[in-house]
């Protein structure tokens, strides 16, 4: 869905990071999937939250694969410019905006800078092939897309999760999309009013 804004669902985001970072410390890369992406406005806002939650030398090691499957739409040109309408950041703290962002040529735009572009990696992907677009993720989120899913499809793309995640991982699911009976025990929950999991098992 192309639906979004930054700093959407901020909360669950933050309880995502701080979970993830001390358990990824000392990694000489830190892989992180945004899965089901959209126009990259939640894949930056998590690269911001982990900005500023870690130290700048191991927020280099960081790696976010944005995926997304709408060829349709170009998603895959839009997060790779990172090119956005200031409408969409009305949400964002002035001082988030003055030191990940800078005016774009189209008036009313702003672009993400350097230092969080440089960390995110666009590829479009479809969740129903079953196939990560890579492994030993130290956080997988998947936001606002699971909905669209029959429940049985929701099953085995919560199973790719697991799989795809290094032991211990985390993942980070919309508050309204609890985890199917039949893949709870593949996870425990972390945080009481958000829907992070650790995996569990290998």
């Amino acid at each position: 869905m192309a639906f979004s804004f930054f700093m959407r669902d901020q909360p669950t985001l933050e309880h995502a990071a701080d979970q993830m970072i001390p358990y990824s410390s000392g990694r000489s890369r830190i892989r992180v999937w945004d899965a089901g992406c959209a126009l990259g406005q939640e894949t930056y806002t998590l690269a911001m939250i982990l900005a500023e939650k870690m130290n700048r030398f191991a927020f280099k090691n960081v790696q976010i694969d944005a995926t997304d499957h709408d060829s349709a739409n170009r998603f895959g040109d839009v997060v790779s410019e990172a090119v956005y309408h200031g409408d969409e950041l009305k949400r964002t703290p002035k001082d988030l905006l003055s030191k990940y962002f800078e005016p774009a040529p189209n008036h009313g735009y702003t672009r993400v800078k350097y230092e969080l572009r440089s960390r995110v990696r666009f590829q479009y992907h479809d969740l129903l092939s079953l196939n990560p677009p890579g492994t030993d993720y130290c956080l997988v989120v998947c936001k606002n897309v699971l909905l669209h899913f029959q429940p049985r499809e929701r099953v085995e793309v919560f199973k790719m999760f697991h799989r795809a995640l290094a032991p211990g991982g985390y993942l980070a699911n919309e508050n309204t999309q609890k985890l199917p009976h039949e893949v709870a025990h593949l996870f425990s929950q972390v945080v009481p009013d958000a829907q992070v999991y650790k995996k569990t098992g290998n």
